[in-house]
């Protein structure tokens, strides 16, 4: 059977690090609250995380009456459904097409048979799709599917979509784009499990070429856990003010006790010790240290993934391809990798892979 790769993987983000000013934004909210503050405050130091980017541009003064500057998140009247997918429809497209443009496709971009595009945080007809078509000089003729709703696992389930295209069609060419503007669904609220999004969440993109070309990451296999018993721990549901989501604190203790008993079924029968290279989703600091006491692994086995957060925050489903390109770009050949993602089920969604000797 035809062998699948991940030819290479560019990313961007928007221009703004609204990480500092998101974070005091949020702790103004909780200024008559000391407890939950002092709360807040700690979490916010031991979150890993010193850089997020939106599209929106933060304002000089976050703890006055706006988080932006253009005044989107007007304390006390945050903007409902329809404004926040207005805003998506406007700056999607920009950021997607800023990801495929660095992948630098020249001549490449006529050979494209298939455009694969994840997202949860935003959606319009005709869409992110047909957007890319026009922008990026795709042929017309590129067959779409759109992966949508699937939360931070959803980048793997594309590579799946891609592999399985590729074993079926052999001169296929997929182009895989995660886009997410997390920074649209904010909450007016003092709620600490929602206040997490204030200090978790940023937006970005990731693209990459999926064929058969024996170049950078060959998809080896897929391995999907559900941990039962979870389903309430991940919520992503669309409401009058924007998308609400439930993270519970839960969540790092479940996956850590799913991938403990099923690991060997995720790493089909291997030992951790045999994995070369982790790409791990960054959902948080918590996670991340689940993921590690789960296999045992030392502490520079996710250092990737952690190096991520750090910059990035938590992008959803674009996020592990950032962790996967930070890989790639490290110039190691010839290895071993297991990558994961976490999202609503709750599921594990991953991926066993080497890299091209």
């Amino acid at each position: 059977m035809q062998t699948a790769y991940i030819n290479r993987v560019a990313t961007a983000v928007p221009p703004y690090d609204i990480h500092e000013p998101f974070r005091r934004f949020a702790q103004s909210m909780l200024h008559d609250d000391r407890r939950n503050s002092l709360l807040f405050q700690r979490m916010a130091d031991k979150c890993g995380i010193e850089h997020r980017y939106s599209h929106l541009a933060p304002s000089n003064l976050p703890e006055g009456d706006c988080v932006d500057a253009e005044g989107f998140y007007l304390r006390g009247d945050f903007p409902d459904t329809t404004a926040r997918m207005l805003k998506f429809e406007k700056d999607a497209p920009v950021l997607a097409q800023k990801a495929v443009d660095t992948l630098q496709l020249g001549p490449e971009r006529d050979r494209i048979t298939h455009l694969v595009v994840t997202c949860c945080t935003g959606f319009s007809a005709p869409g992110l799709d047909f957007e890319l078509i026009e922008r990026c000089g795709l042929p017309s003729t590129v067959e779409r599917t759109m992966v949508g709703f699937m939360g931070c696992h959803a980048a793997i389930n594309a590579l799946k979509l891609a592999r399985h295209i590729v074993r079926s069609e052999a001169s296929a060419r997929v182009l895989v784009v995660n886009l997410e503007l997390c920074t649209l669904h904010l909450k007016d609220t003092t709620d600490l499990e929602q206040m997490l999004l204030f200090l978790l969440f940023g937006d970005g993109c990731a693209a990459c070429v999926v064929s058969s070309e024996p170049a950078g990451v060959a998809l080896d296999s897929f391995h999907a856990l559900l941990v039962p018993g979870t389903r309430e721990l991940i919520t992503w549901s669309i409401r009058d003010s924007g998308f609400d989501m439930t993270l519970s604190g839960r969540v790092p203790g479940a996956i850590h006790d799913g991938l403990q008993e099923h690991g060997r079924e995720v790493l089909a029968g291997a030992a951790a010790t045999s994995i070369d290279l982790w790409a791990v989703h960054p959902g948080g600091r918590t996670v991340l240290d689940a993921v590690e006491r789960a296999f045992e692994l030392g502490p520079a086995a996710l250092a990737a993934s952690r190096e991520i957060l750090r910059r990035y925050g938590n992008m959803s489903s674009a996020t592990v391809m950032f962790v996967i390109e930070r890989l790639l770009g490290s110039g190691m050949r010839g290895r071993t990798g297991c990558a994961m993602s976490f999202g609503p089920g709750l599921i594990a969604e991953t991926l066993l892979f080497h890299t091209a000797p």
